[in-house]
């Protein structure tokens, strides 16, 4: 529900008090018996549900998808598989599906999200890391937030890191994301103002131990200001970093 919306309407005369009323009281979410989907959300955090499209039959996430679109909400889907995005769009669901993210966005009747001030720089080691990294950078964008990619800028190379210094230092957050043994947030902790918040992947050879020697990494870091989210969550980190610029812009 866009509570302004609601209030738009009362103030030009399209909604009784009442009836604004009986909206902004109603149920806090649908129960759609194996899914309670949290249409109140958004009043609550400043960003609506998201949709994790794991353990989800096809007809379950269509059904799911199908409840925000009657509600003129906007959906974000994570970690969907081509199948699911396949049988989406068989059913006649208009959605933009990327499979390198495995993300999923069908736009809402109120268009995009309200636009967030700055911007996030998304910084990788290698290429391996690129699925966790668009999925924090489509994430980003869906919520309004610009994102700067800077991609395979790992410390094997640092003069690939150094030469977009510049455009990384403009960020207001920035989000670094590497396997192997994740050197580059500490990395980028040195080197920049803004808060880093660290992703550990799971790319790597064995004694990466499928991301926790990148996370253990992380979490030692010598430098400060970094922050670290669980291994492979590039939308957990996207959302830490658009909550940040949001809460910057209701403080300005």
């Amino acid at each position: 529900m866009d509570v302004r919306a609601v209030l738009e309407a009362v103030r030009e005369g399209r909604l009784s008090v009442a009836e604004a009323s009986a909206q902004l009281t109603d149920l806090p979410y649908r129960d759609l018996d194996f899914a309670k989907l949290d249409h109140h959300r958004r009043l609550r955090t400043g960003f609506g549900e998201v949709v994790f499209c794991p353990g989800k039959t096809d007809r379950q996430l269509e059904t799911i998808v199908r409840a925000f679109m009657q509600a003129g909400q906007a959906v974000l889907g994570t970690r969907c598989t081509v199948q699911q995005a396949d049988f989406l769009a068989a059913c006649g669901i208009r959605a933009d599906f990327d499979e390198v993210s495995r993300t999923l966005v069908v736009r809402g009747e109120t268009g995009d999200s309200p636009k967030l001030p700055g911007s996030v720089a998304i910084c990788t080691g290698g290429t391996g890391d690129l699925p966790v990294a668009e999925e924090a950078a489509r994430t980003a964008e869906f919520f309004g937030l610009r994102a700067e990619r800077c991609y395979d800028v790992g410390i094997a190379g640092l003069h690939r890191l150094l030469s977009r210094l510049e455009s990384i230092r403009s960020a207001r957050v920035v989000i670094a994301i590497a396997g192997m043994e994740g050197a580059l947030a500490g990395v980028l902790a040195g080197l920049v103002a803004a808060p880093v918040i660290a992703v550990p992947t799971s790319v790597g050879y064995g004694a990466s131990l499928n991301g926790i020697a990148p996370l253990l990494t992380m979490l030692n870091s010598c430098a400060e200001g970094v922050g670290v989210v669980n291994i492979d969550n590039g939308f957990g980190a996207a959302m830490l970093a658009c909550r940040m610029c949001r809460a910057l812009a209701e403080e300005a």
